[in-house]
């Protein structure tokens, strides 16, 4: 009897434990749609990247060279 109810009480926390995780692993959409979102050389950016002049510079640099415009703006954004 002791087995049965130890068993069911894991079962009852692992329930209860993938329902929180499942929940906490849902994106917030407070406007119903989704984000753009890209992550290159393990950086993540959301939307439409603000850049200043030596960035902006960067990914025009990169984007002759080859590179697309998304991929530059993340990787000049976080190392130029």
């Amino acid at each position: 009897m002791k087995r049965v109810m130890t068993g069911a009480l894991i079962a009852a926390f692992a329930g209860i434990a993938g329902v929180g995780s499942a929940a906490a692993a849902q994106p917030s959409d407070d406007q119903g749609t989704r984000q753009d979102c890209r992550t290159y050389s393990s950086v993540t950016e959301c939307g439409k990247p603000k850049l200043d002049e030596k960035q902006q510079a960067c990914v025009t640099a990169a984007v002759q060279q080859g590179m697309t415009e998304r991929r530059a703006a993340v990787e000049c954004r976080a190392f130029a």
